[in-house]
């Protein structure tokens, strides 16, 4: 039993064995561990039951994790997305006004037409259809929109009628507790401690509670408590409302960040083909997509890749085995949740704060000499911030860059669906002015 598994998981093809996977899993779980309790703390402003989300956090991404190894055989862990969390809180739920329940049916349809696009072959057309320099922009622009929640979240910016935003009261408890936890990690980070998000979280919380600010109540929190959440989604209010442009962000903000997390933890693998394909891709979208519709059944927000993963790769990860293991600690997580209740909002916040930071580096990969290709860029990731939606951020950076690609005489060097995706954009905010 044991050769077969080691055959099936090509252990002699990349050199690996059961010890390399087995420790390779369990730091990519350390380093991304922190999603146990900044998920929940971000939906549960939705009025979701903050319990019922920690349940659903750690088991979609328990199962995601495990069908991705088990059926794409890559170390790649996948968790509820950073961004994408906060999308459906801010602009969708608290800006928009739908119910988290509605929400909750946009993430399935999307999930379902992430698998209709999968199985018909469209979602890799996409994916050339796209300018790869506006892949950076997208993910820097919602590292953008991370740190700000964050700062929002720990007081340290706050509301203005004056100039829209302002410095916050830093005399506040909350907001020195904050800036303790973003120093706190960044050292982390520098010593390159794999587990820093966690350990900040964890150690802030810890401050907060020697200096009084942490009241916490024992919780009765159990697995049964997913039922507060699971199988709530609504979606036939979802199709009412005509949540297409929810869907939309739901759709192509997942295409981008598993496609720039997946080239980048291959590339770092070794496991890219020589022709520079990826193997097994519609076997990873996959499971990517499925995840995200068990995540909608169970109660959380759009199910992605992690870039932690890398983190795995980097201790000798090479095949399933490391994100099979990873699935199971998130697992075995949903039995010690109760711990995730009392978790503040300055404790949460730093991470959010730093996150942000770790995906605006991938900005560095713009080419910033070129207009055509840095303005796009920049008006993406300025928008998506300061509009407070991804949505926008796409729009300018499509429009904007098919527009330069005809106005420069290389129309034809673009994929034409690239244009059909710009006049849908441009038809979106016809339609908003309209509206």
């Amino acid at each position: 039993m044991r050769e077969r598994l080691e055959r099936h998981f090509g252990f002699a093809e990349h050199q690996t064995n059961w010890r390399t996977e087995t420790l390779a899993g369990v730091t990519t779980f350390i380093t991304m561990a922190y999603i146990i309790f900044v998920n929940p703390s971000i939906l549960s402003q939705t009025g979701m039951p903050l319990a019922s989300v920690t349940v659903a956090t750690c088991l979609c991404a328990a199962f995601g994790s495990i069908m991705m190894g088990a059926l794409a055989n890559y170390p790649l862990a996948l968790a509820p997305g950073m961004g994408l969390n906060a999308y459906f809180t801010y602009t969708v739920v608290k800006g928009m006004g739908v119910p988290w329940q509605t929400a909750l049916g946009a993430v399935f349809l999307s999930g379902v037409i992430f698998l209709l696009l999968t199985f018909g072959g469209i979602r890799q057309r996409l994916v050339a259809a796209i300018p790869y320099q506006l892949h950076a922009a997208v993910a820097g622009g919602i590292g953008l929109f991370i740190a700000f929640i964050g700062l929002i979240n720990a007081h340290i910016i706050v509301r203005s009628s004056a100039t829209t935003v302002t410095l916050g009261d830093l005399h506040q408890h909350d907001a020195q507790l904050a800036i303790f936890g973003i120093i706190f990690i960044a050292i982390l980070q520098a010593h390159r401690v794999k587990a820093s998000m966690l350990i900040g979280v964890l150690g802030t919380l810890i401050v907060g509670i020697l200096f009084h600010q942490v009241h916490w109540q024992p919780s009765t929190i159990n697995p049964m408590s997913i039922k507060a959440t699971g199988f709530q989604l609504d979606i036939r209010g979802a199709l009412k409302m005509n949540a297409l442009e929810i869907i939309f962000v739901f759709l192509f903000v997942d295409l981008f960040d598993n496609i720039g997390t997946l080239v980048a933890v291959t590339e770092r693998a070794g496991l890219i083909a020589e022709d520079h394909t990826i193997p097994r891709l519609d076997r990873i979208f996959f499971a990517d997509a499925t995840a995200t519709v068990v995540g909608s059944l169970a109660g959380t927000s759009t199910v992605t890749s992690y870039i932690e993963s890398s983190a795995g790769v980097a201790a000798g990860g090479r095949t399933g085995v490391a994100a099979i293991v990873t699935g199971l600690l998130f697992l075995v997580s949903i039995f010690i949740a109760p711990l995730v209740g009392p978790i503040p909002d300055f404790a949460t916040a730093p991470a959010l704060v730093l996150v942000g930071a770790l995906m605006v580096a991938g900005s560095a990969r713009i080419d910033w000499e070129e207009p055509r290709v840095a303005i796009p860029a920049f008006l993406t990731l300025i928008t998506i911030p300061l509009t407070y939606s991804i949505a926008t951020g796409l729009s300018f950076g499509l429009i904007s860059f098919a527009v330069l690609e005809i106005a420069t005489g290389r129309a034809r060097r673009q994929h034409w669906m690239l244009y059909l995706l710009a006049l849908l954009f441009l038809a979106r905010f016809v339609w908003m002015h309209a509206g």
